[in-house]
């Protein structure tokens, strides 16, 4: 009888104790999941607004730049409920109905995606003052429309530095899209790297004249590896997927040549066996940032941002730090520190 009280006891205090420690209430197990491995969740602060994107010829799902900048809007949708929209363009002839079928179309803001559109994002604002566009790649000197560019030189700069460090032929490759100013910076920022890590490596051009042709862009890459070269820079949208294209059909064949790719980390989508590094161009972060700033009622119509190292709008991939050389890692982090503090003057333009 002893024992049995006892034991009754101490059940008795170990469940006050418990319900105490619970506020006097019992607690239901937890279902909830930690919070780190939850998605994003809405908030409705852009329920109800809409974002349209107009693209260029290399399409939405160019694997780098226009792909890029759609991620960032489906990432707005998912934060905040608002509604968004892409056109792809076919031919430039497509940039300015695109860009109108928005604008008509009462959307809170629209994003001309390119250099290229600049004309058609121009037009549209000066027809439509009321209306909110924002530019990639080029400066639109309105007051309701905010442009975006990038440094994109100095990024460049650092690739070419791990081409030059890498390279076992001395000879190294480009291949740009057309030949205007965002990839003649491309294509100076990349020349000036290789030479800087390696006097005595040459650097073979190509360019595709279209974003949009992954054929043309594989016959490019045949050219410049066949004429020596083991790296081949692309900078070149969707034509730019050729590239790697080749690459992969060598490496099958048994020949190991590699690519660097740009604007996303291209590895993910074509393959760390072929993919040196990538030039990361960070589109995604500039869309998603002037968009949040519209649902804020922070526009910033008429102003230019350029973003370089300092702003961290460019830089190489991160999975490629992990299996480039230390050495190579290095060289290239002392470069960036370099040109961040103005010590290294990359050049935008091709000399």
């Amino acid at each position: 009888m002893k024992k049995f009280f006892n034991v009754s006891f101490l059940l008795v205090l170990a469940f006050s104790l418990a319900l105490v420690g619970c506020g006097g209430k019992t607690a239901a197990p937890s279902t909830d999941k930690p919070a780190a491995s939850e998605a994003p969740k809405s908030d409705n602060s852009g329920k109800d607004f809409k974002f349209g994107m107009v693209t260029d010829v290399g399409g939405v799902n160019d694997k780098s730049f226009n792909q890029s900048a759609w991620e960032a809007l489906q990432q707005i949708k998912k934060e905040t409920g608002a509604e968004v929209k892409y056109l792809e363009s076919k031919s430039e002839a497509d940039f300015a109905s695109n860009t109108n079928q928005f604008v008509k179309g009462n959307y809170n803001l629209t994003w001309g995606i390119g250099m290229l559109l600049d004309k058609a994002v121009k037009d549209a604002a000066t027809q439509n003052p009321n209306a909110k566009l924002a530019m990639i790649d080029n400066v639109v000197e309105l007051p309701n429309v905010q442009s975006v560019t990038f440094a994109e030189q100095e990024g460049s700069y650092l690739v070419g530095i791990v081409a030059g460090m890498t390279t076992k032929t001395n000879k190294v490759g480009f291949v740009g899209g057309m030949k205007i100013p965002v990839i003649s910076r491309f294509h100076a920022g990349f020349v000036a790297g290789v030479k800087a890590a390696n006097p005595k490596a040459e650097v073979l051009i190509n360019y595709a004249g279209d974003f949009g042709k992954p054929d043309v862009g594989k016959a490019a890459a045949a050219s410049l590896y066949n004429s020596g070269a083991d790296i081949i820079f692309h900078a070149a949208g969707g034509t730019g997927n050729g590239v790697f294209n080749e690459a992969k059909d060598r490496l099958k064949a048994g020949k190991k040549v590699w690519v660097i790719g740009v604007d996303k980390d291209q590895s993910i989508e074509f393959g760390a066996d072929v993919t040196l590094t990538s030039m990361i161009k960070r589109v995604d972060q500039a869309v998603h940032k002037v968009t949040k700033e519209v649902i804020d009622g922070k526009f910033a119509g008429g102003t230019t941002t350029v973003l370089g190292l300092k702003d961290q709008g460019v830089g190489i991939s991160d999975t490629s730090r992990k299996t480039l050389p230390a050495d190579v890692v290095k060289a290239v982090d002392d470069a960036a520190a370099k040109i961040v503090s103005g010590e290294i003057k990359v050049p935008a333009d091709v000399q």
